[in-house]
């Protein structure tokens, strides 16, 4: 067998590239760890371009028509993106209008109550276990003992300078960090804009840019997988919404007839923690529960009955048609997902961990079953690589 000086090199420097990784490798998770810092907002760009990008493109669909010109659909992309951005401020305006008001109620009624409550524990337990002898303090007063005035004052300074020093302290690092919070979503709200504007122009120079570097047959693989990663979270983001607007409404509408308080602001939030899969519910309940409990704790009870009634529901007969068809995943591995996303990364990793879990299932589905995926691709995979 004739052993090329080309294969050689390539052999040669990749081992000497891995080398370096691992001999290097603190340095190198160092420098990796400040470029992704530095790219935190090009990074939520892109997730908000994507996630408002699905709702542009339902309004360049359906207001403007696929078969526009490009001049048409240049001059409507500014007014589909406007009523995309529009929209979902709409919708964050509502749920914020519904759960304050509510939220701020049920917070007045907790400041009215608590110290009633916690002044009845205090006597209780003085009652039962006589607490004021444990008080060291009490016990020296009893028997006359007298208390240094210079040593007090000195200890009341100290508290004073470091609970000023703290207060300082946190004030400044909540300022700095609201200002670094606010920088950071300017700057990936424009770079999102951007992106919009021009995906068209962005998509063409990627396809460029892989088809010259990429042999042919490497780039269409490359495509399918991009293909299917792209239709899956797209139709776990809308499922999911769809998903979540459906269970708030029911939950609302049944708070509603049973006469449980808070029912705009509880259907609100048990919507809002829909949109994590499994774990959401759960959530959503313990939240709202303990928001109802501060004015009836039988009504909580009755909330509680209702909601796993209503899961039951959500989980046998909503979520696999909306859901579970759209992103084609069995049950037991949206669980799995959930699992180790959330483990991993948190609520993040919850919401990751599904599109991508039902992305290699997919792939692994169709490797097993046709053969190569990439001379199988569909044409629904085709449509959502272009959008």
């Amino acid at each position: 067998m004739e052993v090329k000086w080309k294969t050689c090199w390539r052999v040669a420097l990749t081992g000497f590239v891995l080398w370096l990784l691992i001999h290097y490798w603190d340095s190198f998770a160092h420098v990796m760890g400040l470029a992704v810092s530095a790219a935190v907002p090009l990074l939520i760009g892109c997730v908000i371009a994507y996630v408002v990008n699905i709702l542009m493109t339902f309004y360049e669909t359906h207001l403007f028509g696929e078969r526009v010109g490009s001049k048409a659909k240049k001059a409507a992309r500014p007014v589909c993106m406007l009523l995309a951005f529009c929209s979902i401020v709409l919708i964050i305006y509502i749920i914020v209008r519904a759960i304050v008001p509510e939220l701020v109620q049920c917070v007045q009624i907790l400041l009215k109550d608590v110290p009633k409550a916690l002044q009845d524990l205090m006597q209780w337990a003085e009652e039962e276990f006589a607490i004021s002898q444990w008080c060291g303090q009490s016990e020296a007063l009893q028997d006359g003992g007298s208390m240094d005035m210079q040593e007090m004052l000195k200890k009341i300074v100290s508290v004073l300078l470091t609970g000023l020093g703290g207060a300082l302290q946190t004030t400044v690092g909540v300022v700095s960090s609201l200002f670094s919070g606010v920088t950071t979503f300017i700057l990936a709200l424009i770079f999102a804009i951007y992106l919009l504007a021009g995906k068209e122009k962005l998509h063409g120079q990627c396809e460029t840019l892989l088809g010259h570097y990429l042999p042919e047959k490497v780039n269409h693989k490359v495509h399918y997988v991009l293909g299917v990663l792209n239709q899956s979270f797209h139709s776990f983001i809308v499922g999911q919404c769809v998903e979540a607007v459906i269970i708030g409404v029911l939950c609302m509408i049944g708070m509603w007839i049973l006469r449980i308080p808070y029912a705009v602001m509880v259907g609100c939030l048990i919507g809002f923690t829909a949109l994590i899969p499994i774990a959401g519910a759960y959530i959503g309940a313990i939240v709202s529960a303990f928001l109802i409990f501060t004015v009836s704790p039988f009504k909580a009870v009755v909330f509680l009955i209702f909601l796993v009634i209503l899961q039951q529901v959500e989980s046998n007969l909503i979520y696999p048609r909306v859901v579970g068809t759209a992103i084609g995943l069995p049950g037991i591995w949206v669980l799995a997902a959930v699992v180790i996303g959330g483990g991993t990364l948190g609520i993040a990793g919850m919401l990751l961990g599904v599109p991508l879990a039902s992305t290699v299932y997919r792939l692994l589905y169709q490797d097993v079953h046709k053969g190569d995926g990439s001379e199988t691709e569909p044409d629904a995979v085709k449509h959502a690589l272009r959008n």
